[in-house]
């Protein structure tokens, strides 16, 4: 376990012990000694898109009283240091995992589909340890590798498209980690330090987004990848082509032409790389991000009329 991992489970393993009393207070006093600017509303706006009451079926919710570890520990705890500042009585709905559906009721959620209508699923920043990893970079993008890198499980049929193209050009180091009988596209493994030697980094879309993308967009390479499908506490759907990453097609077929392109544009590889870094920047005030996340949870409570 790395001394990131480690650090994070042991402060949200004690967090978990402190009384809801001493947490509400604190949330209380966070959210009245900030003076909310538009900066700040509008990313609530955006994570909570809710802008009518609704009813939330009781029988068919959780209290935040009784809110207990269901499924993955990082989802527990990164939903419980948000919903247990609001009290017992409040109840809410919840969603583990990779999201990629609109729910029946508005709920609490990792990801969703970035499609318009989408108010029901209610963004909060969980499994926090593993998508939001952002990197110091000690190469500059011009003393990279002509190179495109990608490494990951491979078994969505998006992915094998990209890996049945691309796994031996001369152009890209791209494969599959987890072995599968039979299959072509097996490398070994590789560092985020050793990805960091090329000029581009592929995000290609999993279950839902690309794990790599905050790292990627922290580092001095250039992203490439296809049109978000899907979106996290991140905001991907609010990323524009050509400003923060390179936008290829869904099959990837215009991958080597945009990688000649910006390898003959270094200029223009920067620039979006600095729009990639500003973007990944207002992600580190810690203490901004639990404002916004208690502003989100504090709206869903208000529309559901529970406050």
């Amino acid at each position: 376990m790395s001394f990131r991992k480690f650090k994070y489970y042991l402060s949200n393993g004690l967090q978990v012990l402190v009384p809801n009393t001493i947490r509400r207070t604190l949330a209380n006093s966070l959210i009245q000694a900030t003076p909310l600017n538009s900066y700040i509303r509008d990313r609530v706006d955006y994570y909570n898109k809710l802008d009518t009451p609704f009813k939330l079926p009781e029988s068919e919710s959780t209290y935040v009283g009784e809110y207990k570890k269901i499924g993955g520990t990082t989802y527990y705890f990164d939903l419980h240091k948000v919903v247990k500042s609001f009290p017992s009585k409040h109840f809410f709905q919840f969603l583990n995992g990779d999201i990629r559906h609109i729910p029946d009721h508005p709920c609490f959620l990792k990801s969703r589909p970035v499609i318009e209508g989408n108010k029901n699923a209610v963004l909060l920043k969980l499994n926090e340890v593993r998508h939001f990893y952002f990197i110091d970079d000690k190469l500059s993008y011009r003393q990279k590798k002509d190179i495109a890198v990608w490494r990951g499980a491979g078994q969505k049929k998006h992915r094998k498209v990209v890996l049945e193209q691309f796994h031996s050009h001369p152009m890209c180091d791209i494969g599959r980690t987890h072995p599968i009988e039979d299959s072509p596209w097996e490398k070994g493994f590789l560092s985020v330090e050793q990805q960091l030697e090329c000029k581009f980094v592929l995000a290609i879309e999993g279950n839902d987004v690309a794990t790599n993308l905050k790292w990627a967009m922290s580092s001095n390479s250039l992203v490439i990848m296809s049109k978000p499908k899907y979106e996290t506490w991140f905001m991907e759907g609010r990323l524009e082509a050509g400003i923060h990453y390179v936008e290829v097609a869904d099959d990837y077929s215009d991958l080597i032409e945009k990688m000649e392109y910006y390898i003959a544009h270094p200029e223009e590889a920067e620039s979006i790389i600095k729009n990639s870094h500003a973007w990944v920047d207002q992600f580190r005030d810690q203490k901004r991000e639990r404002l916004i996340s208690l502003l989100v949870a504090k709206k869903y409570f208000e529309k559901s009329g529970q406050i």
